[in-house]
């Protein structure tokens, strides 16, 4: 039978919308102080390590994470294992339904009472630190003699059914000894073993020039490490370990981009610090994307460079990839409904502000919609895109959609789209900057609407007119009447063989080639009045270099129009992101630019052509995804 502490958890969660059996499966981190029993020179709370948050703190804060709808509560330091209410914290998780998991240095996991104590309450991760395969290398780095501990750790907790995860800091001392890690623990089949490159935090900021070895280093050994690792796995005829890496640009990790790993997708929600009054999402903005990964096709899962490390070295060491295509959406999943009877008209009824709370909800990747007295909670785990691009899409941009279609990937937006907007309710509220904010429908159809100016400017063509990238042909009912007439005589380019064979079809009127932007060749003294570059931007690889070879070719007194769309957000139920999940469509765009963007490219031709601009559409809330930009070349 339930005990009164334990009906009244109940009713706490049920409060805000946790109903039994409805977890997320997401894990929640929380500190529970900063001292500890090794003394790592990289040690992230190196100058904290006096800290330590009291039992009732922790109490509060476990509790907290089951009414966020957590499944697993893991705890963390300094050592959580030190701490002498270990096994209480363990049996109150247990209690609130939720399984338990530690990251640890595991010297006391080489007690098997200890082991047998948590595993009895619900004990199923373990993230444990080893940062050599010797007493040497390892005891080195944590200042300790802590290997046998450790090393005794992995053997009592291998085999016991646990997710459990060796990870190896790579520093100046040990980056030339990770093969010695990886033969020390073949013998367990079930690690999986990840090198991460060392924080420049707390002991890594202090002590930079001391522990911080070249990124491009790291991602060398690193490599070799998870090859020699797999060749050996694959000799012994094993199922593991499994090896993977974190905190490494992706473009020094060729043909290891898949084995990246991180506190996300170890499905880590939300962690809490000592002192903080509530939890906050976990994220990657301790991160930095530099100015040369901006166009590079792998920046949303990329992890970038730390900034402190970009701040001593810069970006001279990573390489981005242009010559990939991306994703230019990604999905809302919705997880569960939040209210189903909602009459707040202010900001002070906001449920964020009463119950939910503002901080633990990230501002970029969670998503509440309201709809009349209805509010949804959903969320964007996707990796296609890098969590300050979602925050950009999501509140400066405002491009957040509805999908109202059965379809695995909307072709028609003003059909099959409906955007989300700030909700009023949001109006005056204090947290509205750093909060994921509330968002309901606009009904209104915000593609036609912006569409209209393209149409406007085609309807004004004259002369000779290249479309580069005509498609499908969605302005026929336009062009045709102007080039029956003969007031445009009209090129149109595209790569796909049956766009092509379909307009020849049905545009008798029009010359028509089947050639990708980049491999068009023009006769030496062929003039354009107008070159049109619509919604066909992001699908080349290289604009530069094709503006370099269309701009000479406008007569003076002619256009270069340019329309796209910027990158956006799909709000689905799980029956339509499973569906488009599914979907084979290939990622067709290299890059996701906004009219800046695309400005940025033109701004070395400017003055060489005489380039004015004389129009453009900015994406905005309230707006659709589609920019304009048009310059007239003077020169």
């Amino acid at each position: 039978m339930s005990s009164p502490g334990q009906a009244s958890e109940r009713e706490r969660t049920r409060a805000l919308g946790v109903l039994p059996g409805s977890r997320s499966g997401t894990k929640a981190l929380i500190k529970v102080g900063y001292a500890c029993n090794e003394h790592c020179s990289f040690c992230h709370t190196l100058e904290v390590r006096h800290i330590q948050g009291s039992t009732a703190e922790v109490d509060h804060k476990i509790r907290r994470a089951a009414e966020l709808g957590h499944e697993m509560v893991v705890l963390s330091g300094g050592e959580p294992t030190i701490r002498p209410e270990l096994v209480h914290w363990a049996s109150l998780t247990a209690s609130l339904g939720l399984d338990f998991g530690l990251v640890t240095n595991g010297q006391m996991l080489a007690y098997p009472e200890l082991v047998e104590k948590l595993i009895a309450r619900r004990l199923r991760y373990v993230y444990l630190s080893l940062h050599g395969g010797t007493r040497k290398i390892h005891n080195l780095m944590v200042r300790s003699d802590a290997f046998d501990s450790a090393y005794k750790a992995v053997e009592q907790l291998s085999g016991r059914g646990l997710d459990f995860a060796v990870n190896c800091v790579v520093t100046r001392h040990n980056v030339e000894h990770l093969i010695g890690l990886v033969d020390a623990l073949l013998p367990y089949p079930d690690v999986g073993v990840k090198f991460s490159m060392v924080e420049p935090k707390g002991g890594g900021d202090k002590l930079f020039d001391h522990l911080m070895p070249r990124v491009e280093l790291v991602a060398e050994r690193v490599m070799q490490a998870i090859e020699y690792g797999d060749r050996r796995v694959a000799a012994l005829g094993q199922s593991g370990p499994s090896f993977s890496h974190g905190a490494i640009p992706l473009c020094l990790m060729p043909g290891y981009e898949d084995r990246f790993d991180d506190l996300k997708t170890h499905a880590y929600r939300t962690m809490i610090e000592v002192g903080e009054p509530d939890f906050f999402p976990v994220d990657d903005l301790n991160k930095t994307h530099a100015t040369p990964c901006h166009a590079c096709a792998l920046r949303g899962p990329c992890p970038g460079l730390y900034k402190g490390y970009h701040e001593v070295y810069g970006a001279t060491e990573v390489h981005p990839h242009r010559d990939r295509p991306r994703s230019n959406s990604y999905n809302y999943k919705l997880e569960k409904l939040v209210s189903v009877g909602f009459e707040g008209s202010t900001h002070t009824e906001c449920p964020l502000v009463n119950g939910l709370g503002v901080t633990p909800w990230d501002r970029g990747r969670d998503l509440f919609v309201r709809n009349g007295k209805r509010v949804a909670r959903f969320r964007a785990e996707s990796r296609d895109f890098s969590d300050q691009e979602i925050i950009e899409i999501k509140h400066d941009l405002g491009q957040l959609y509805l999908d109202v279609s059965t379809k695995p990937a909307p072709d028609d937006f003003a059909r099959d789209l409906v955007q989300l907007v700030r909700s009023p309710l949001c109006d005056g509220c204090p947290s509205f900057g750093a909060c994921t904010g509330m968002f309901e429908p606009l009904f209104e159809d915000v593609f036609t609407r912006d569409d209209t100016k393209v149409r406007e400017v085609l309807a004004q063509l004259r002369g000779e007119i290249l479309d580069l990238g005509c498609g499908e042909g969605p302005y026929e009912d336009i062009l045709a009447p102007l080039a029956t007439a003969g007031t445009i005589n009209y090129l149109g380019v595209d790569p796909h063989a049956g766009a092509i064979a379909a307009l020849r079809e049905r545009w008798p009127w029009a010359q028509l080639r089947q050639t990708g932007g980049e491999e068009l060749e023009l006769e030496p003294e062929r003039r354009f009045d107008h070159v049109l570059i619509l919604r066909a931007w992001n699908h080349l690889r290289e604009p530069d270099k094709i503006l370099a070879e269309l701009l000479p070719r406008i007569r003076a007194g002619g256009t270069l129009t340019i329309v796209d769309n910027v990158a956006f957000g799909l709000a689905r139920t799980r029956d339509q992101t499973q569906r488009a999940e599914r979907s084979r469509a290939a990622f067709e765009h290299y890059r996701n630019d906004s009219s800046n963007d695309a400005a940025r490219v033109l701004e070395p031709f400017m003055e060489r052509f005489g380039l004015a601009v004389i129009a453009r559409h900015e994406v905005g809330p309230h707006a659709s995804n589609q920019w304009l930009l048009r310059v007239r070349v003077d020169g």
